[in-house]
């Protein structure tokens, strides 16, 4: 066996599993989530650029009105 042939087999190159579908780890979707957002915005006419619009873009979606996660340290 060559090192070229070495190398492709060790990097699974010549061994095709078959296609795996793509999927988000925690089951959110980006386009609903913007749009939900979106909506959220032109009701409470928020304004880009404003504190109100950072909080509403930039916020974690799932940790809204909860504690941090046990060992969160957060940046430092």
């Amino acid at each position: 066996m060559d090192e070229i042939s070495q190398l492709q087999k060790l990097a699974g190159i010549n061994s095709f599993q078959g296609y795996t579908p793509y999927t988000i780890e925690d089951g959110s979707n980006i386009s609903i989530t913007g749009n939900e957002k979106a909506v959220i915005q032109r009701e409470q006419d928020i304004r880009p650029g404003t504190e109100e619009w950072f909080k509403l873009w930039f916020s974690r979606p799932y940790w809204k009105q909860l504690d941090y996660p046990a060992g969160f340290r957060g940046r430092k």
